[in-house]
């Protein structure tokens, strides 16, 4: 047999957390074809990976990609970091399904996050079918509030017997095509119109076809608590995995609570629940500005939303509530000078600048400013939120409970998507992990970390042959120095990719990275779930 690669002399660090060995491995027809301390055979490309760690491709769990992988096939932000595998469709945000004449409704409503994404009506099922070929393997989830908007649009009220089961019918045709799961986004409308009862509903629908539940709780700053101990209430009705996404203690009234929020998720499992958590490693979040606000100005649609930003009672309304109880989802800042504008796409110039200097520079007070910024910006502006302790995302890092996620859009440093500055985690995650926790600061291990973003990812997504290098399963590897595997991406320089000369990814059994240069191939397949709940390539 001759072999299409072999890997010579790597560590290979498996994925499922033990320290890694000195070996090759080869690869045939997509698959891991070998493995061993040495391989002699013939072979059409030889790896030397001497010195370099060989690990799995990195499964990134929580994404935003969506929103960007059909006009960005190329994935580069993502696989220079070693991402073979994403999950879109979280938040409850999906870009599918889509019900006639409901396009330009989920277009606003998304403007936020996929500012450059064209949308057309589509059911989940065609949605699947039609992906198009892109760099990474994905797996995609049906978003509550897509399907809320599909149902009711942006009412703040329980839905209707009808509308209900108008949502569970829209769920069932995801599921029933292979979406992995339901996500949802419980901090904003009109996820955070739903009450519990509504939710359960849906998951009854998840459990029956042994999908996940993927939760943006319905608070992260001072009610987060509260939202966690719902979000393990799902967990202990249905026998389904539960994720909790991008876990932070956001706002300063809240930090140092990350602790006790893993202590109650581990004493869940230990009850025999299937629920872990992921998060980034960075103190700054990312969000549509809107979404700071208080969830009744979005209510309507967003002509609606935008009419009311223009009132001044209603800007003050809006800037005493914040006073109160700080910013939705967020939490209390030290000041304006913590958010930041990211994309701007009708007032590009912006980006870069926080919402203080902004007023500062024009004279007028930040409430004014944001909702003249939204107004200007058809609602769609984005910002970063630094609200998070970083001794906080070094309890999370060091959880055995807690996976990686960028929660980032794969990007370029070329084209539409190079527009704006976006968060650094959509280009560092996953080094930032390696060169800051594991090889700066030796919080954890390598292979622990490997553990975290391969074979722990896997086992929770249900993955059947993706997350563990082993003989017969997908040829999915990361190959990169652990000592110049670093993020470069900053708030103010973020479209960088990782330092690493002798990266190399490879994406069912493909290079798609080859010394940190990206070779053009699109190899990444559609993940589907199959009716046992195992999750992988199939139609």
């Amino acid at each position: 047999m001759t072999w299409d690669i072999l890997i010579r002399r790597g560590t290979i660090i498996d994925g499922g957390g033990s320290p890694g060995t000195v070996g090759d491995i080869a690869l045939a027809a997509g698959r891991i074809a070998a493995l061993g301390p040495f391989l002699a055979g013939d072979t059409n490309k030889v790896i030397d990976a001497e010195g370099l760690a060989v690990t799995p491709g990195f499964i990134d769990i929580k994404t935003h990609s969506d929103f960007v992988l059909p006009i960005n096939p190329k994935a580069e932000s993502k696989v220079r970091q070693g991402v073979t595998t994403e999950i879109i469709g979280h938040c409850g945000f999906s870009v599918a399904p889509v019900l006639p004449g409901k396009t330009q409704l989920l277009a606003e409503y998304l403007s936020g996050g996929a500012p450059w994404l064209p949308f057309r009506e589509m059911s989940f099922p065609e949605y699947l079918d039609t992906f198009p070929a892109v760099a990474v393997n994905a797996g995609m989830l049906v978003g509550h509030n897509t399907l809320r908007l599909m149902a009711m649009g942006l009412e703040d009220r329980a839905p209707s017997p009808a509308e209900l089961a108008q949502m569970i019918a829209l769920l069932e045709d995801g599921l029933g095509a292979g979406a992995l799961g339901l996500s949802t986004g419980l901090f904003t409308p009109p996820g955070s119109f739903a009450e519990p009862a509504e939710i359960m509903a849906l998951c009854e629908v998840v459990a029956r076809h042994r999908a996940g539940y993927f939760t943006h709780l319905r608070d992260e700053s001072n009610r987060v608590l509260e939202a966690v101990e719902e979000a393990i209430g799902v967990a202990r009705a249905y026998p389904i995995h539960v994720e909790i996404v991008h876990l932070k203690c956001s706002g300063v009234d809240n930090w140092g609570k990350a602790s006790e929020i893993l202590a109650r998720v581990d004493r869940a499992r230990a009850e025999g629940c299937d629920i872990d958590c992921d998060a980034y490693p960075y103190v700054a979040g990312a969000n549509p500005l809107k979404n700071l606000l208080p969830p009744w100005v979005q209510v309507g649609d967003n002509r609606a939303m935008l009419a009311r930003l223009a009132e001044p009672e209603m800007r003050a309304r809006i800037e005493a509530e914040i006073a109160d109880h700080g910013l939705n989802n967020w939490g209390r800042i030290p000041s304006w000078e913590a958010v930041q504008v990211s994309i701007s796409p009708n007032q590009p110039q912006h980006a870069g600048q926080t919402i203080a200097a902004l007023a500062a520079a024009r004279g007028v007070d930040p409430i004014d400013e944001v909702c003249d910024l939204l107004i200007a910006d058809n609602g769609a502006t984005r910002v970063l939120i630094a609200s998070i302790a970083e001794d906080d995302i070094r309890t999370i890092v060091r959880s055995p409970t807690a996976l990686v996620g960028s929660d980032g859009n794969c990007v370029a440093d070329y084209g539409i998507v190079a527009q704006g500055m976006p968060h650094p985690r959509f280009y560092g995650t996953f080094p930032r992990i390696i060169g800051q926790y594991v090889h700066d600061e030796r919080l954890l291990p390598l292979e622990h970390a490997v553990h975290k973003m391969t074979g722990a990812s896997a086992r929770a997504l249900k993955l059947r042959d993706r997350g563990l290098l082993a003989e017969g399963w997908r040829a999915d590897l990361a190959i990169f120095d652990p000592a110049d595997f670093r993020d470069l991406a900053t708030y103010a320089e973020p479209h960088r990719y990782p330092s690493g000369a002798r990266t190399s990814t490879i994406v069912n059994g493909i290079i798609v990275v080859d010394h940190a240069r990206h070779t053009g191939a699109l190899p990444g397949v559609v993940l589907r779930r199959a009716a046992d709940g195992g999750v992988g390539e199939q139609s």
